[in-house]
């Protein structure tokens, strides 16, 4: 059950990314980058296709609410640092259901810009890795902005990870290329880290469980080890 209810959690989150795409590039992925990526994270999460041309079909749909992207930043307990990505179609909603998480918590809400500098916000695209040389591809890439490549061990796929405004070159690049893109996305890694234990951790991780089940969450940052 729980894996079904994560599986369905990721579907919701695409499905918005999806919307939003589409509402600002367009229904046609081969002039929308954004929606193209985001069809491609659908195929990887193996949602099925029904999902994704329903969720394209909503968002040329007049009756269909504008999601807002929305981050949210506060202090969990014991001085962790929270970053809270959100697409709501209700803001005032959201923001009381995430100031009630941390109040709870005995956490705190914090303002604008009070944690989203300790964070390097970075994009990155996972490509198959059959017959690419990783320092060889990054030598031909550094110009695209990007700034380290890996093979990962567990299936040998290449993972490309550039800062967040190269994003669109870098797919440009790929695309030019004719290099298939597995999946990619973005994310934000702490520059620096704290380390808890025991139940300060796990006061820690029920504050984090609460923001990851919330239905206006899209992702969730922490900088606890």
């Amino acid at each position: 059950m729980k894996r079904w209810a994560s599986m369905s959690k990721a579907f919701t989150r695409i499905s918005k990314e999806i919307i939003m795409a589409v509402k600002e590039g367009g229904p046609n992925p081969d002039a929308n980058y954004r929606l193209k990526a985001l069809m491609q994270n659908a195929k990887a999460a193996n949602m099925p296709k029904d999902n994704v041309e329903r969720a394209i079909k909503k968002a040329t749909s007049k009756d269909q609410a504008d999601f807002k992207q929305i981050v949210y930043e506060g202090y969990a307990p014991h001085g962790i640092a929270v970053l809270i990505e959100t697409a709501t179609d209700n803001p005032t909603r959201t923001v009381a259901n995430v100031r009630s998480y941390f109040n709870k918590c005995e956490g705190s809400l914090g303002t604008s810009g009070s944690v989203e500098f300790m964070f390097d916000h970075k994009c990155h695209f996972k490509i198959p890795g059959d017959g690419i040389d990783p320092e060889e591809f990054e030598l031909e890439m550094i110009d695209h902005g990007v700034e380290e490549i890996f093979r990962e061990e567990e299936d040998g796929s290449i993972m490309v990870y550039a800062n967040f405004p190269d994003y669109g070159g870098i797919q440009s690049a790929l695309d030019e290329r004719g290099i298939e893109v597995i999946s990619s996305g973005f994310e934000r890694i702490p520059m620096d880290t704290k380390s808890l234990a025991g139940p300060q951790q796990e006061e820690v991780d029920k504050l984090l469980e609460k923001f990851e089940e919330d239905d206006d969450v899209q992702a969730v940052y922490h900088n606890m080890v």
